[in-house]
C-alpha cells in the first residue's frame, strides 16, 4: 500500500507541474490574480461536489486551504519568469525542507520522524538539482540571445 501511495504522490506532483505551466501561461494572458481566482473557483466547485457526494461529515479547517493561495499566486508569477522546471524544483525544495522540519518536531499533530544524515543528503541533492536546472536556463538564454544577435542565425 505504501508503494501505491508513493506512486499517487508522484502523479500528484506531475499534475502540479502541469497546473503550474498552464497557470503561468494563463496568468500572462488574463493576469496573475484572475488566474489564481479561476484556479480556486474551479477547484472549490470540484471539491464541493466531491465533498457532497463522497465525504462523511467532519470538522473542517481553513488553514490548509489558505496555504494554497500563496502557492498558486507565486507559481503563476514564477513560471512566467523562470520557467516551469525551475519553479517546480524550487517548490519541491521548499516542500522537502519544511516537511522535514514538520517531521522532526512533530508539528501540526504529526508523529515525529527524526532528522538523519540520509535526509540531509536528500535536501542537498535536491538543492544541487535546483542549481543545475537554474544554471542551464541561464546558459540556454545566453545561447539564444547570442544566436538571435548573430546574422548567421
Amino acid at each position: 500500500m505504501n508503494v501505491v501511495m508513493i506512486i499517487l504522490a508522484v502523479i500528484g506532483g506531475a499534475v502540479l507541474s502541469i497546473q503550474a505551466a498552464i497557470n503561468g501561461k494563463l496568468g500572462s494572458q488574463v493576469g496573475v490574480f484572475r488566474s489564481a481566482f479561476l484556479t480556486f473557483s474551479l477547484g472549490a466547485l470540484v471539491s464541493a461536489l466531491l465533498i457532497f457526494f463522497f465525504e462523511p461529515a467532519h470538522d473542517l479547517t481553513l488553514l490548509g486551504a489558505l496555504c494554497g493561495v500563496p502557492y498558486i499566486v507565486i507559481m503563476v508569477l514564477a513560471v512566467q519568469r523562470i520557467g516551469a522546471a525551475v519553479a517546480t524544483v524550487a517548490v519541491i525544495f521548499g516542500q522537502l525542507a519544511m516537511s522535514m522540519l514538520i517531521d522532526n518536531f512533530g508539528w501540526l499533530g504529526n508523529e515525529a520522524i527524526h532528522f538523519s544524515a540520509t535526509r540531509l543528503g536528500a535536501v542537498v541533492c535536491l538543492g544541487i538539482a535546483l542549481y543545475f536546472i537554474y544554471s542551464s536556463n541561464k546558459t540556454d538564454s545566453v545561447k539564444e540571445t547570442v544566436s538571435q544577435a548573430s546574422p548567421d542565425a
